[in-house]
C-alpha cells in the first residue's frame, strides 16, 4: 500500500542520501493540545451554559448538531487560531476537534459547516445576549473557592478593525479605521474575564457605561452581597453619569480624570445659575465653550493686559460666571 502511494518528487538528497517522501502518515492533526481546551471547558461548563440561554426551535429529529456542541467547536477553533467561522469547513474533518467535541475520530459524525455555525452566531437576540452576558458573570464568581472580601474591576474599550461591511462597524478618527469597539470588563488581581460586549466603533458615552456597569455590578452583587468593589477606568469613564452610579452603588473608583480635575469642571458648571442651560452641560461642552478661548496676554510695566476675542459668543455667561466664582472665592 506503501509502495502505491505517490510521492514528493524533487526532493535534493541530504548527505548522499534520497529523500523518499509520502502521503502516507495517515489522519493527523495539527492541534493535538485542543484535548487539554476540552477538559477545562468541561470543568467550567461554559458551552452548556452560554447554549441554555438560547431558544432551539429546530426539529428534534433533523437536528444533527446541538448549540452547546457548536458554541464548543466555534471557542476551540478560536482558541487554536482559527478566528473566521468558514475555517470549520475544513477542521469538521480534524480528528482532534471530533475527539474535543465529543466524537470518535474516525467513526464519529463530522462537525458542523460554516453554514450552520453562521446561523447559530446570527440566532441570538438582545435578551438572549444580555442573558448570555450574565451566566459569564455568574461563571466568574463561581471560579473563586472563596468569595473576596473586594474586587477591582479594569474596564476598557478597544479597537477592533473590521474588513468589510459589518453591523455596528463605524469609522473611528481616533483609531483612523473602520472598527467595532467592544468593552472588556477584567477582575485586576486574577485577571479573569468579566463581561466582554460588542458595540459600536464609537467611544461609549456615559450613560452607556453607567449602564452597562450597573448591570455588572448588580450580577456581582446576587452572586457575592457583601463584595466590596472599585472600578478602574480611563478619562473617558469619568462622567458625571457613571461616577455618580459608582457612588450610589457603595463602590470606590480610579478614573483617568482624576478627582480634582472633576471637581474644578464640577464646581465651573455649579457657578452657572440654576436655571441656565450650562448647569446640564456636559464636560466637553464646559471645555469647548469657557476653556478653550483664543487669548492674547501683554505684560506692561504696571499691570499685565489680556486680551479675549471681540467675537467671543458668551461672553456675558462668561462674564456673570466668572463673577460668582469670584464672589465664592475665600
Amino acid at each position: 500500500m506503501t509502495e502505491n502511494t505517490p510521492f514528493l518528487p524533487g526532493l535534493s538528497p541530504v548527505t548522499g542520501k534520497d529523500l523518499c517522501a509520502r502521503f502516507d502518515g495517515g489522519r493527523l492533526s495539527s492541534d493535538g493540545g485542543v484535548l487539554l481546551l476540552r477538559e477545562i471547558e468541561h470543568g467550567l461548563g461554559l458551552a452548556n451554559v452560554l447554549a441554555s440561554c438560547l431558544r432551539d426551535d429546530r426539529a428534534p429529529s433533523r437536528t444533527r448538531h446541538s448549540q452547546a456542541e457548536m458554541i464548543r467547536a466555534r471557542m476551540f477553533a478560536i482558541a487554536c487560531g482559527y478566528e473566521d467561522c468558514d475555517d470549520l469547513d475544513a477542521l469538521r474533518f480534524d480528528p482532534a476537534f471530533k475527539l474535543a467535541c465529543g466524537r470518535l475520530s474516525e467513526s464519529g459524525a463530522d462537525l458542523m459547516s460554516q453554514p450552520t455555525l453562521s446561523r447559530l452566531e446570527n440566532l441570538p437576540s438582545w435578551r438572549e445576549l444580555a442573558r448570555m452576558g450574565l451566566g459569564l458573570i455568574d461563571l466568574f464568581c463561581d471560579s473563586f473557592k472563596t468569595v473576596p472580601a473586594r474586587i477591582v474591576l479594569d474596564i476598557d474599550d478597544t479597537a477592533d478593525r473590521v474588513h468589510g461591511g459589518q453591523q455596528l462597524a463605524l469609522f473611528n478618527a481616533h483609531y483612523d479605521d473602520y472598527c467595532f469597539q467592544p468593552i472588556h470588563i477584567y477582575d485586576a488581581a486574577s485577571a479573569k474575564p468579566v463581561l466582554s460586549l460588542l458595540r459600536p466603533g464609537k467611544r461609549p458615552s456615559g450613560a452607556e457605561a453607567a449602564g452597562i456597569l450597573r448591570h455588572v455590578i448588580g450580577r456581582i452583587r446576587y452572586n457575592w452581597p457583601r463584595v466590596e468593589i472599585t472600578v478602574r477606568g480611563d478619562g473617558h469613564y469619568g462622567t458625571p453619569e457613571v461616577m455618580d452610579l459608582l457612588e450610589a452603588q457603595g463602590c470606590g473608583y480610579i478614573l483617568g480624570l482624576h478627582t480634582g480635575a472633576y471637581r474644578l469642571l464640577h464646581q465651573l458648571r455649579q457657578a452657572a445659575p440654576r436655571r441656565s442651560r450650562w448647569r446640564g452641560a456636559t464636560f466637553e461642552t464646559l471645555r469647548r465653550s469657557f476653556l478653550k478661548i483664543a487669548v492674547r496676554i501683554e505684560e506692561l510695566k504696571s499691570r499685565i493686559k489680556i486680551a479675549l476675542p471681540s467675537a467671543y459668543p458668551y461672553q456675558s455667561d462668561f462674564r456673570l460666571i466668572a463673577g460668582r466664582i469670584t464672589a465664592q472665592a475665600p
